[in-house]
């Protein structure tokens, strides 16, 4: 068998917050194998809940080690369901974001020197020096606050880093530990982030952290991509920027497998390790957004992901380094998404998704003037309380609509806000334009119709793999390789469906009630504080 006739796969993780998956893509990047470990069910002597453990004062952490174990048994797994490792060309994967790794003076000694008679975890049970705080922690309020008036101002961190400091970005969590562990800051001569760990672990020396998982840090200056001095100096001190080292581009194939994924599981000497990464920012190279086109993810929250070319000072989401061929991604999660939509489809339809789309189809796109917001819990974009806002065509409130007006008022209400904030953060619709619709509500027609006429571009659905950070993470490693080695795939072109097309009336109808959402804004109650809730 040639070189070029010899089978090639590829191999993806996801070290997300409760499991580690993997998942291996042949050359059409079809699925051939996955496995699975859940952090809480398969290694109780940890002792989480949900892949955490929660302490006193807003708390959340994870030990580093857990991690670890979990990969020498979703290994056992892989080969258990039939992988055959010497057909693997390239590695790469994705992890939960905002997640720090503090790693002790001996830790890289022992990456360089592993046993493939033992396990990881025996091994480098000694290479961390504390547990890892991850993206649910919130304990960091007084360093988010710090952090914005050491630099002139959340507007003026935002522009800088992409994000105004929230409690679980990582820079807050170093100045944090810098501040009441001074210890244990000194004695970790490295940090990673949790996919930069991740990565070290395949590669057997500590990984670079990536550009685009790095700039959710609020230490990265996303313009320059390097890391600002301002914000290092308000975290840390003169050692932080050897401690993480410095960054490079997502696209970057970091070295071969080490020794020890050789001679214990049969990898080729030459398979690739390319740089892990943050799992929404894996989430986009598994959509295969083009130039123009938008992920939509439909889920318990929706979350809009989006390529840019210049980095804005978004007063909600973040601006991050991109992943793809896009210099920028643009990330907008909003709290009420589907379980919003299913609550008050049991008020107004008792239960039925069929009943609630006749509803829809008793009224007109417009609804009459009828405009609707809905926030059953605290919202992210914009941070808002919890209420409910409905209007006539004048602008005056609405207690009781009837059903009909209240279904679109719901959904309409939810399309606008998302066009809406996706223009604060540089949307604009082109020629090419196209939302790409994934997760749960992806099925209902009826919902994409409205997505499709308030943005006034095609709806398309992606069905490849439910999990677009873990088909993401596959993904990058196949093209990383093809890039390096002159070869196409067969599967690099994404395979979608259109679903529904915009009314040719829809910019006329729709971009007056954009204006009026902004208006109506403008009298909902603020929340103050910081919010914890995850990017994505």
């Amino acid at each position: 068998m040639t070189e070029d006739t010899r089978k090639k796969s590829f191999l993806g993780f996801d070290f997300s917050t409760q499991r580690l998956k993997a998942l291996v893509i042949d050359e059409d990047y079809g699925i051939l194998q996955e496995a699975d470990v859940e952090f809480d069910v398969d290694l109780p002597e940890f002792r989480t809940s949900g892949g955490v453990r929660r302490g006193e004062q807003g708390e959340v952490t994870a030990p580093p080690l857990l991690w670890v174990k979990a990969l020498d048994m979703v290994m056992d797994r892989l080969v258990v369901a039939g992988v055959d490792f010497s057909t693997i060309e390239a590695l790469s994967g994705a992890a939960q974001q905002h997640g720090s790794v503090w790693w002790s003076k001996d830790a890289e000694a022992r990456l360089s020197k592993l046993s493939p008679d033992e396990f990881l975890h025996t091994q480098l049970a000694t290479a961390f020096v504390a547990d890892s705080p991850v993206w649910m922690d919130s304990s960091t309020s007084a360093d988010c606050i710090a952090l914005e008036e050491a630099v002139g101002g959340p507007e003026v961190l935002a522009k800088l880093t992409g994000s105004t400091a929230y409690e679980r970005f990582t820079g807050p969590q170093i100045r944090k530990m810098f501040r009441t562990k001074p210890r244990v800051y000194q004695a970790a001569p490295r940090i990673s982030l949790v996919s930069s760990f991740a990565c070290s672990l395949f590669l057997g020396r500590i990984a670079e952290l990536d550009l685009s998982d790095a700039s959710g840090m609020n230490l990265l200056d996303v313009h320059s991509k390097t890391w600002s001095e301002e914000c290092l100096k308000a975290c840390g001190d003169e050692t932080l920027a050897e401690k993480l080292g410095a960054p490079v581009a997502t696209a970057t194939a970091l070295g071969p497998v080490s020794e020890y994924f050789v001679r214990r599981y049969g990898f080729r000497p030459d398979c690739r390790v390319v740089a892990f990464t943050g799992d929404n920012s894996s989430a986009l190279a598994g959509l295969r957004l083009r130039s123009g086109w938008v992920g939509l993810s439909l889920g318990t929250s929706d979350t809009l992901l989006l390529g840019l070319q210049e980095a804005g000072a978004p007063p909600a989401g973040h601006v991050l380094v991109g992943p793809t061929e896009a210099p920028y991604m643009a990330l907008l999660c909003f709290a009420n998404g589907s379980l919003t939509r299913q609550n008050h489809r049991d008020r107004l339809a008792g239960n039925s998704w069929d009943a609630f789309n006749e509803l829809l189809r008793a009224t007109v796109r417009g609804n009459m003037g009828y405009m609707g917001i809905y926030y059953d819990t605290a919202e992210i974009v914009p941070r808002a309380a919890p209420g409910r806002w409905v209007v006539e065509g004048a602008g005056r409130p609405v207690e009781r609509p009837a059903p009909q007006f209240e279904a679109r008022a719901l959904l309409e209400g939810q399309a606008v806000a998302r066009r809406a904030h996706a223009e604060d953060m540089g949307f604009e619709l082109v020629e090419s334009s196209r939302l790409i619709a994934t997760g749960g509500a992806s099925v209902n027609k009826e919902l994409l119709q409205i997505f499709a006429d308030v943005f006034n571009t095609p709806v398309y659905v992606q069905e490849q793999h439910a999990n677009a950070a873990l088909l993401g993470a596959a993904i990058r490693a196949a093209e990383v390789w093809s890039a390096k080695a002159g070869v196409t795939l067969a599967g690099s072109e994404p395979t979608v469906a259109p679903v529904a097309t915009p009314y040719p009336d829809a910019e006329k109808i729709y971009k007056p009630m954009i204006a009026r959402y902004r208006e109506m804004l403008q009298n909902i109650p603020k929340l103050q504080q910081q919010t914890n809730t995850k990017t994505g």
